[in-house]
């Protein structure tokens, strides 16, 4: 049986930001992009996170209201249609999860119905991390931390990375918010970085595909 797949993230910016950036935003502020809804829910106050929350879609042994502390809804609905966006994203191609003890938070998924696909080591010595994906659906679930166990705290959304059909154009359309376009570790793509001042801090990247 599959397991849950990411559904929606609470984006905490304002609807004109994340609009700003070439997303279509519903007066709600309902951000429908492929299978994913971001739901804008307004800037965040200072020190709070910027991805506060999120939703899956089950099915799931169990539907806890936290997965290793980060808050989270459960739903059987459907994907939601969305309008085009200015910047061509058609999907959320993944969400990193941060988390000081990678051991303890993959456990956390598996415990929902996830199944760990891939798991890595990236850096070297003292920046050297540990990755696993999670993948049921459209978007990859990406949790990154230490080697070893690093302290108590929650896991906690960190970043996303949304496919375009257009790079050049979404580029553009961001202008000076926009970093220097590079290869993406994905032979054959490209990746820009959407930068800090343009997106509330918000770790932010495009890539075509």
């Amino acid at each position: 049986m599959p397991g849950p797949a990411l559904a929606a993230i609470d984006v905490a910016l304002d609807p004109p930001v994340w609009a700003a950036l070439g997303f279509a935003v519903d007066e709600d502020g309902t951000c429908v992009v492929g299978a994913t809804t971001l739901e804008v829910i307004g800037a965040a106050a200072e020190g709070a996170p910027l991805l506060p929350g999120w939703t899956l879609r089950g099915p799931a042994a169990a539907t806890p209201d936290t997965v290793d502390g980060l808050p989270t809804t459960w739903t059987d609905a459907p994907p939601a249609a969305g309008a085009p966006h200015p910047n061509t994203a058609r999907a959320l191609d993944h969400v990193v999860l941060r988390t000081p003890d990678t051991g303890r938070t993959f456990a956390a998924l598996q415990a929902t119905g996830m199944e760990l696909r891939r798991e890595r080591t990236a850096g070297t010595g003292s920046r050297a991390l540990r990755q696993g994906f999670f993948r049921h659906g459209e978007a990859i679930v990406e949790v990154v931390g230490p080697l070893q166990h690093a302290g108590d705290g929650p896991a906690a959304l960190w970043g996303l990375s949304f496919l375009v059909e257009d790079l050049d154009a979404a580029v553009a359309l961001l202008g000076e918010g926009a970093g220097a376009v590079r290869d993406a570790v994905q032979p054959g793509r490209r990746i820009v970085t959407v930068r800090a001042e343009a997106c509330g801090g918000l770790p932010l990247a495009l890539m075509d595909g």
